[in-house]
């Protein structure tokens, strides 16, 4: 499963503060929201500043985007470790999650997952050394009719096989899913 921890204190980093052209973006995202609900801006927000920190939230991201909403790092936090789209450590550019929630797993997403992890050679929760894949069991990814599946950013790979998985991973090896989509 995802995990739901900060990475460890000696990889993160010291400050983190918008770039100018994404406190902007903050701020008129946050002036969408009535007078006293600004703090519903903490999911856009939180996905800003882990598209700018490179993929995931370090601490001090967390608690940058806790003070612009006037939200305790505690409220801010719960937030960031529910969603598995928060990644808390440092992640590739091509971040894999493989569902293996009943009907994936009824439809042999384990093997799907072992067979990744032996081609890559990492297991789940691990990057390769070269920063291409990070390999993540997720429960539902919302795509039971067409079990097993994996996620990559926004691309769904359905009715996976072993084959299928190959040509996925070949796929992203040539185009890596680095960006993220809001």
């Amino acid at each position: 499963m995802a995990v739901r921890r900060l990475a460890e204190p000696h990889l993160q980093p010291a400050s983190f503060a918008f770039t100018a052209e994404n406190l902007a973006w903050a701020e008129k995202q946050i002036a969408r929201y009535p007078e006293g609900r600004q703090q519903s801006a903490v999911i856009p927000l939180l996905w800003r500043a882990q598209e700018q920190a490179g993929g995931w939230l370090p601490q001090k991201a967390i608690e940058y985007v806790a003070d612009l909403l006037h939200m305790a790092n505690i409220r801010v936090l719960e937030v960031a470790t529910f969603y598995t789209m928060f990644h808390k450590d440092k992640v590739g550019k091509n971040v894999l999650m493989v569902c293996t929630n009943i009907a994936c797993m009824l439809r042999g997403a384990y093997d799907i997952l072992h067979h990744i992890e032996d081609t890559l050679g990492i297991k789940a929760g691990e990057t390769t050394p070269d920063g291409m894949f990070t390999l993540l069991e997720e429960e539902c990814l919302a795509a039971c009719c067409n079990a097993p599946m994996l996620v990559c950013g926004t691309q769904y790979f359905l009715d996976l096989d072993k084959e299928k998985a190959n040509q996925a991973l070949a796929e992203l090896r040539k185009n890596p899913r680095s960006e993220h989509v809001i």
